[in-house]
């Protein structure tokens, strides 16, 4: 698990939960191009509201039926292995905000123990 410790990027893929591509959640196709792609992992953060890029706000309410929230997609590994997800899977992405940034893995540790 030490090469994925050190200088690696963070990238963050902000979509909405009703976002699909060809028919299957934006975020779910996201998800398993990053593990056919043998990146680090990918995680999946549901925000509770957002402004999004035709500044309406998105917030979960009681009275609605259907909640339009915003999503974060994170992924952490090499640039170069980043830089290729994003030129295999850009295509998927048609509004959103996509940014990468610098970030320093300290601990990625398995468990020795399988679960049960």
């Amino acid at each position: 698990m030490k090469r994925y410790l050190g200088k690696k990027k963070l990238l963050r893929i902000y979509v909405d939960n009703t976002d699909l591509y060809k028919g299957e959640p934006l975020w779910q196709k996201l998800i398993e191009k990053a593990k056919d792609s043998g990146l680090a992992g990918a995680t999946v953060f549901k925000a509770v509201a957002g402004v999004g890029v035709h500044t309406q706000i998105h917030t979960s309410s009681i009275w609605s039926l259907a909640q339009k929230l915003p999503l974060i997609i994170e992924i952490i590994d090499d640039e170069d292995k980043i830089m290729q997800f994003l030129k295999n899977n850009d295509i998927m992405i048609g509004e959103g905000l996509v940014t990468l940034t610098d970030v320093e893995v300290l601990r990625y540790k398995k468990s020795s123990k399988e679960p049960q």
